[in-house]
């Protein structure tokens, strides 16, 4: 087993049961202890869990944001899958805002080569992925950069969508429930992703299942006002078909 399918096993068991010991991730993974607590240690590191005697604990509190580089280790296929398929309802020749975020940043990869798009990126990662593209019309507002996240935020940034108009937003997420809609970890986060919906004609929202059903800190919009959600096909269906009643169309992959 490669070290990033331990790392997302690990993962996986902590988020699934809040607290687990050394020995049971050694017995369940199939490898030693010494190499648990070194994969415990170096995802404490990037923020993923925090370690407590004998073993490792989820974060409690809906306004924990795991960091960035924790994210990057989980569901990275399915992530990978969602980005390709949100890529493929963006037509050549729209405007479009793709948002910051470890699955936009797939959407954004799966439109390299693509030809006639204008794209304002609210990721300097994003941004920097698409600005030799020559087909790409590459966008970045002002604003203040969030430390390891590279998102842009702050009232520059809200202040950037007031006379733009777009075909398109590609939002990421915190949580996407049917009753608290689109949730996000930071409310400065939360702003932005309200300033460029509004902007735009049509809202896509791409989140692995893992989201679906979660409920973050600060709410963006209700779900009704989404026109699609891309996720992955392990989505809890009865969450997903509470959400299409709310309107938006619901994509698994």
């Amino acid at each position: 087993m490669s070290k990033q399918n331990r790392h997302q096993l690990i993962l996986d068991l902590v988020q699934a049961k809040g607290n687990v010991q050394v020995s049971e991730l050694a017995a369940r993974i199939g490898v030693s202890e010494m190499t648990i607590r070194r994969d415990l240690e170096a995802l404490e590191q990037v923020g993923a869990l925090t370690r407590v005697h004998g073993g490792a604990a989820a974060p409690p509190s809906r306004s924990y944001e795991p960091a960035y580089h924790a994210r990057r280790l989980q569901r990275v296929d399915e992530k990978e899958r969602i980005g390709r398929a949100a890529a493929e309802l963006i037509h050549d020749g729209e405007t479009v805002i793709i948002d910051a975020g470890t699955t936009t940043l797939e959407v954004a990869k799966a439109l390299r080569g693509r030809r006639n798009l204008r794209v304002l990126a609210l990721s300097l990662r994003i941004a920097d992925l698409l600005a030799d593209e020559p087909g790409l019309t590459v966008m970045i507002p002002g604003g203040i950069t969030r430390p390891g996240e590279r998102s842009i935020i702050g009232a520059m940034t809200q202040r950037a969508f007031t006379d733009l108009y777009f075909d398109t937003v590609v939002l990421s997420a915190g949580g996407v429930d049917p009753e608290a809609g689109v949730t996000e970890y930071i409310p400065e986060d939360a702003a932005v992703k309200q300033a460029a919906a509004a902007s735009a004609r049509r809202k896509i929202v791409v989140t692995d299942s893992t989201k679906i059903g979660t409920i973050a800190f600060a709410r963006v919009c209700g779900v009704e006002q989404l026109d699609t959600v891309v996720t992955d096909k392990n989505v809890d269906s009865a969450l997903a078909h509470a959400i299409a009643e709310r309107g938006p169309e619901v994509v698994t992959v």
